[in-house]
């Protein structure tokens, strides 16, 4: 039996190709149910790793029937909304892109019921004997795992410090979450600027992101390289303040741009960018490892959830390819998760700074192969 915390698209991941290969595992999550909250934006998914470990699942069919077609475009505006690189979708799928919460759903729809405990959020690990580990939860209950305990229980990891002290840091950079909703319709400029599928509007130290969802939905994320203490003094429990002090940030950019703030249907929410440090790995403890934001959390790229459900089909097919001997699994997966998801840490920290640093837009451009631009 695998123990596995934390309900995520790599925890599930992990549940699932382990049904394929007849092993058993119980999920514990903290949300009371599956609908619980929201889960989040558009992810593109990528066929050499979010895809492959699709594939291992038996889920691609599933899978191709939520891609929302045309979201492949990609757009990088000017501050003053002349665009800069417009590039539609070419319909190669290479990337396509799915809402989280609809590949959350299609991942819990293939469970055996019961797989996922609901309503169980983690308060303390202890080890109960060699390789055991006794679980408490929060408002009471407890339970011992049998075989493996995984953490899959994103960047505040509770089953981490079993295996290491290392915390995420702060990289800098926070967003702020806002949405739009019936765009083309009530929103016209905005739609427009961001088009068919994703936009961004970097300079160095700021920026405006956002794609279109489903239904015409613009979903945002603001950029600003502020110390933490510069979002602690902003009130975002006042939604109008709040969004007053974040626009104030963008002064005389495009209309069609900061509506994207300004108009925001949702309170904003924020969201600081933590990181592990590059290359995070641990002494090898019987029992119990990691996976996704767990393990290697790096500021986001596009590589996050499709890294996370890779380590859990990988995590899966090391096991099942070890029956028997749950430690021989284990540590075959660890060395190949180490070392992919460092290279994979280098290279969004390389990307972060495409985006965000001090050559933004350039930089972006010349990642997308467009040339120079006045900006």
């Amino acid at each position: 039996m695998v123990t596995i915390i934390g309900a995520g698209l790599g925890g599930l991941m992990l549940a699932r190709v382990l049904h394929v290969n007849g092993i058993r595992s119980t999920v514990y999550e903290s949300d009371a149910s599956a609908g619980a909250r929201t889960q989040g934006g558009r992810l593109d998914i990528h066929r050499h790793n979010g895809q492959a470990a699709l594939r291992a699942a038996g889920l691609l069919d599933e899978f191709r029937a939520r891609v929302h077609e045309g979201a492949e475009a990609l757009r990088i505006l000017a501050p003053d909304g002349r665009v800069l690189f417009d590039e539609p979708d070419d319909g190669s799928g290479h990337r396509p892109e799915i809402l989280r919460g609809d590949l959350r759903q299609i991942l819990l729809d293939s469970l055996p019921e019961g797989t996922v405990r609901w309503g169980h959020r983690l308060s303390g690990v202890t080890e109960a004997a060699p390789g055991r580990y006794g679980l408490t939860f929060a408002g009471g209950g407890s339970t011992t795992t049998s075989d493996l305990l995984v953490g899959a229980d994103g960047a505040w990891s509770r089953v981490r410090p079993l295996l290491s002290g290392a915390q995420p840091a702060y990289v800098g950079t926070s967003y702020v979450e806002t949405y739009l909703y019936d765009a083309d319709v009530r929103h016209p400029a905005s739609a427009e600027a961001v088009g068919a599928g994703g936009m961004s509007a970097p300079v160095p130290g700021q920026g405006i992101q956002a794609h279109r969802e489903a239904d015409a939905v613009l979903h945002t994320y603001v950029s600003l390289a502020r110390p933490l203490d510069w979002f602690g003094a902003v009130d975002f429990t006042d939604a109008a303040a709040a969004t007053a002090r974040i626009a104030a940030e963008f002064d005389g950019w495009a209309p069609a741009l900061t509506a994207l703030i300004t108009d925001g249907e949702t309170p904003p929410v924020l969201r600081p960018i933590y990181a592990l440090p590059i290359g995070h790995r641990w002494a090898r403890r019987a029992g119990v490892t990691l996976l996704g934001d767990a393990a290697h959390l790096s500021p986001p790229n596009g590589e996050g959830a499709n890294l996370a459900m890779l380590d859990g089909a990988e995590l899966a097919r090391a096991l099942s390819a070890h029956p028997g001997d749950i430690e021989a699994g284990v540590a075959e997966y660890e060395r190949a998760m180490f070392e992919r998801s460092a290279e994979e840490a280098a290279e969004a920290a390389r990307d972060f700074e495409v985006v965000t640093g001090a050559n933004t837009p350039q930089s972006l451009l010349e990642m997308f192969g467009a040339g120079a631009a006045e900006i």
